[in-house]
């Protein structure tokens, strides 16, 4: 079932920028079903053999030679805090790629690959312990899905160093705008992006998916406002529930109050990054998460132009 799951995630892929999501589902214990974005996923395999690394946070299980390649292993439930008393340790190895990173993790199951309206995804519910490592929840044939942030689990699992040693503030320029609307469902995304605008002397306003971000923009032109003259950029991630970052910046492109925002999409999808979807949607550009400099340089490219223009 496993390979046969595989070989079905190329045409889910295919959904990007239709406002839809493909998932795959596993289970970390005997019922409650989770699901991660098949983009980021390279493969299942059943669990392989661990070795230790000396150089591996405390928080991983340990490495996978996975056809010649080291992979560091994190167990999903230990370092989300699910518990799973009582059930057999977990079987198989979803390795997958984001941020730059090939990581896998540890579960009980792996279920099946489903595709969602990304609007039928909803926040998740505002609770402590394994709460804080979901981005959304949802249900397909009346079972409860809970989408795991996994960014936040490999931040905290495996905490990154900046790659910058400092960010030098940027002058601010009479006549141009200077805030930042940021979109991004991952909390851990949300601060990196705040962290580096604050270095740069930028405000920013955060929201946590594409739904909110274009009712917020049209809210502004309805009221009067011009969004282009109070944000400079805007920055959205591409997978978020209720609208993703193709189908935000299709809108923003489609409306006549809102087109002449700049747009730079920022995704964790570093593997299997669409090129030409950028460029059918509108955006302006885009750059792979995670490197503050990278980002920075963006941002501060961006800053120039409007100080050129103004």
């Amino acid at each position: 079932m496993t390979h046969q799951l595989l070989d079905r995630i190329d045409q889910r892929t295919r959904l990007a920028g239709h406002n839809r999501l493909a998932l795959l589902l596993f289970r970390l214990g005997p019922r409650q079903l989770f699901g991660v974005n098949v983009f980021k996923v390279q493969e299942v395999i059943p669990r392989p053999p661990l070795f230790t690394l000396p150089q591996l946070p405390a928080a991983f299980s340990g490495a996978a030679d996975i056809r010649g390649r080291t992979v560091p292993v994190l167990d999903l439930a230990r370092a989300i805090g699910h518990d799973t008393e009582g059930t057999a340790d977990p079987g198989y190895l979803v390795v997958t790629e984001f941020n730059r990173s090939v990581q896998g993790f540890l579960v009980a199951g792996v279920d099946r690959i489903v595709n969602i309206a990304v609007e039928d995804i909803q926040p998740p519910p505002d609770m402590g312990g394994e709460g804080n490592y979901l981005t959304g929840v949802t249900r397909h044939q009346g079972e409860l899905i809970q989408l795991i942030d996994v960014e936040s689990v490999l931040a905290e699992s495996s905490p990154r160093k900046s790659d910058v040693g400092s960010i030098v503030p940027l002058q601010p320029a009479a006549g141009s705008p200077q805030e930042v609307l940021v979109v991004d469902d991952s909390r851990v995304a949300r601060n990196q992006i705040r962290s580096v605008l604050e270095q740069l002397g930028l405000p920013a306003t955060l929201l946590s998916d594409g739904r909110q971000a274009l009712e917020h923009l049209q809210q502004l032109a309805e009221s009067g406002q011009a969004p282009h003259l109070r944000y400079a950029m805007v920055i959205s991630d591409i997978e978020m529930p209720a609208m993703d970052g193709y189908t935000l910046t299709t809108e923003i492109r489609r409306d006549p109050m809102l087109r002449g925002l700049y747009v730079l999409l920022h995704t964790s999808l570093s593997g299997v990054f669409n090129h030409a979807m950028v460029e059918r949607v509108g955006a302006d550009d885009f750059v792979p998460k995670y490197s503050e400099s990278e980002l920075a340089q963006r941002i501060v490219e961006r800053m120039n132009t409007l100080q050129r223009d103004s």
